[in-house]
């Protein structure tokens, strides 16, 4: 048995910059990690990976040869991928035995709620290999800061965990620049409990874009709010005491906290019912250090 991270999001929410920082963490704390390229566009990687999916097939040759563009050659290497299952499974085989994997997948959003490719491809791990994998979903902290961006980033996250079907946590990045866009309307818990999104109507009728799509952006909230599904935590990647907090939600998630465990049922059932120490430290904690009060931001504008 092996665990390891699933790691998405959107084009520019630090996918790569995260599996780099994560597999240095995670080295430190004494865990042996491999990180498995699954983006055949990420052709600039800051860490050393295991294993390359450019070995097998890359984006631009896949452009170049069937006159596709960007998103359609992903989803063609996608594909592509998931017929040559064998190949990436006799690259991950020795690396099951002793290390902790990192799979750094491909920006294009629509892979992970739409295309099955993706999908195919990690349920045929898990079940070839007996991983136990977290998605970790990456969404740009500044997302925040307009709320019709916002509600677009709750859709998206409800929708890839409803297509997934697999332990998931939602991860606000780059929380460090999350009023780099401007001040927030809510408190920071607002956003990561996705409270009651009704508080957002009167922030989103003060954009003129809005007000056409005023009924449906309420519905669509509506939905959000029904499934109850979607809530974020937070992450500075630069910051060890973020990271390592972070590490704890997903260790509870994949089950790794119960790895090497030869115990009676009473023993887990104490571990899995420990409470979460750290809820402080998702919201207030950070709130605190990255987020200006009132009377700051007043001053500084």
């Amino acid at each position: 048995m092996a665990f390891g991270q699933v790691v998405i999001g959107p084009p520019g929410s630090g996918k790569t910059t995260y599996c780099n920082g994560m597999s240095q963490f995670l080295s430190l704390i004494g865990r042996k990690v491999a990180v498995i390229n699954l983006d055949p566009a990420n052709d600039a990687l800051p860490y050393d990976c295991a294993v390359n999916i450019e070995d097998l097939i890359k984006l631009s040759d896949v452009m170049n040869e069937h006159s596709l563009g960007p998103n359609g050659g992903l989803v063609y290497c996608m594909d592509y991928l998931e017929k040559n299952i064998d190949w990436l499974q006799s690259k991950l085989e020795p690396l099951c035995k002793d290390h902790y994997l990192l799979f750094d997948f491909p920006g294009q959003v629509e892979l992970f709620f739409l295309h099955s490719n993706a999908k195919n491809v990690i349920m045929k791990l898990i079940k070839k290999l007996n991983l136990r994998l977290t998605v970790v979903h990456l969404v740009d902290a500044h997302l925040c800061s307009d709320p019709g961006k916002y509600v677009s980033a709750l859709l998206l996250s409800l929708s890839t965990m409803i297509h997934l079907e697999l332990p998931h946590i939602n991860v606000l990045s780059k929380i460090d620049l999350i009023e780099s866009y401007g001040k927030l309307a809510f408190n920071l818990d607002f956003y990561t409990d996705v409270q009651d999104l009704s508080y957002l109507q009167h922030h989103l009728d003060q954009d003129p874009r809005a007000a056409k799509y005023r009924k449906l952006t309420k519905e669509l909230c509506n939905v959000v709010q029904d499934f109850s599904l979607v809530d974020f935590t937070t992450l500075d990647i630069q910051d060890k005491e973020s990271v390592g907090n972070l590490v704890k939600l997903i260790d509870r998630t994949n089950g790794y906290i119960f790895a090497g465990l030869d115990s009676s049922a009473v023993e887990f059932s104490k571990i899995a019912v420990r409470p979460v120490d750290w809820d402080y430290y998702r919201v207030a904690a950070v709130q605190e250090k990255y987020m200006k009060d009132d009377e700051n931001y007043e001053n500084d504008n």
